[in-house]
């Protein structure tokens, strides 16, 4: 496979923790788990969507099949850096993720003025959605500290905790930098475990040693509700999503 494509198939869950938390939960865990190559690092992330933001609220709304296209970055990049646009849909619980590298320029020509990219599976599935939803343009950017690491003895097996989640829906560049509102109180932690088959039965025991339970959430559903209420309430409106 190019070194330019990636293909993902997981299971992902969700918590909640506080600092205090992370600090008790990595003390047990951390000799289990290797940093992987980003390490600590700033993730960016631009949402492609249509100016009813369709994509979210199917998201929202939707039970078993979710769908998202995006522009992801680690850092802030210039025109030239290598980024990677992705499609990620979720069936069932499992996450599909496909991505493809290349030039922050050549992205956005792509997504702005639908300029070809090079012939693949992965950009025949990204054309599709594109068209589908009448070629959905940056609507939001979301961003967020983050500490990744491997399983020392599974590389298939993932986790993440993210910090100061963040986002805005104006100056949708992400070569200008990645400010934005935050969405939740500042000890607030999102760990994230990904696995490619059945979660480690010593991360499994831990947790549940510890008190600490999957919870639903989504960085960019819950930036849109942020930004809908924000928008409601200076309109004098109020939605229900």
């Amino acid at each position: 496979m190019p070194s330019d494509i990636c293909i993902f198939k997981r299971t992902e869950k969700k918590y909640l923790l506080t600092e205090e938390m992370r600090q008790v939960l990595c003390e047990r865990i951390l000799p289990c788990l290797v940093p992987d190559e980003h390490g600590r690092s700033t993730v960016c992330s631009l949402y492609l969507d249509t100016p009813s933001f369709l994509l979210i609220r199917n998201s929202i709304e939707a039970k078993t099949y979710k769908e998202k296209l995006r522009l992801r970055c680690y850092g802030i990049p210039k025109e030239t850096d290598f980024v990677f646009l992705e499609i990620k849909k979720k069936f069932k619980g499992v996450v599909y993720k496909r991505r493809v590298k290349l030039p922050l320029d050549h992205a956005m020509e792509y997504i702005e003025r639908g300029a070809p990219l090079p012939d693949s599976q992965i950009v025949r599935e990204i054309d599709y959605a594109m068209h589908f939803y009448s070629k959905p343009q940056p609507a939001m950017l979301v961003a967020y500290e983050r500490d990744a690491f491997f399983g020392r003895e599974d590389s298939g097996f993932r986790i993440t905790f993210d910090t100061n989640v963040r986002y805005r829906t104006d100056d949708l560049f992400l070569s200008h930098g990645n400010d934005g509102k935050t969405i939740l109180p500042k000890d607030t932690v999102i760990m994230e475990i990904k696995t490619d088959g059945a979660m480690p039965l010593w991360l499994s025991h831990t947790l549940s040693e510890l008190g600490i339970y999957p919870h639903s959430f989504s960085k960019y559903g819950t930036s849109y509700r942020d930004h809908l209420q924000n928008h409601s309430t200076q309109k004098g409106e109020i939605h229900h999503v």
